[in-house]
């Protein structure tokens, strides 16, 4: 079982090399200037990948590797998406 903190927000620092694994958040809806909630996260058996489950800014849901992810915040809120530059400020 993978678990994770339900305060757990996310950045999209893209990986950009050849082999980066798909899809590619920053061309499917997602900004490098938001911070995502993550909504689950799921381990393909195959793969020694995480792919974190998120909502992009038009809502729709995707899995997206860890590769493409960085840490950014711990916050209690309601929201699913919050500006990268508020919640470093707010901390």
């Amino acid at each position: 079982m993978i678990t994770f903190h339900p305060h757990l927000f996310v950045r999209i620092e893209e990986l950009n090399t050849p082999r980066a694994p798909q899809p590619r958040p920053l061309e499917n809806g997602f900004t490098a200037d938001q911070l995502y909630r993550v909504l689950g996260v799921a381990n393909a058996s195959e793969s020694s990948d995480a792919f974190f489950i998120l909502a992009n800014d038009r809502d729709e849901m995707w899995f997206i590797c860890q590769r493409h992810l960085r840490f950014g915040a711990l916050k209690d809120t309601t929201a699913h998406h919050l500006p990268y530059l508020h919640a470093q400020a707010a901390d």
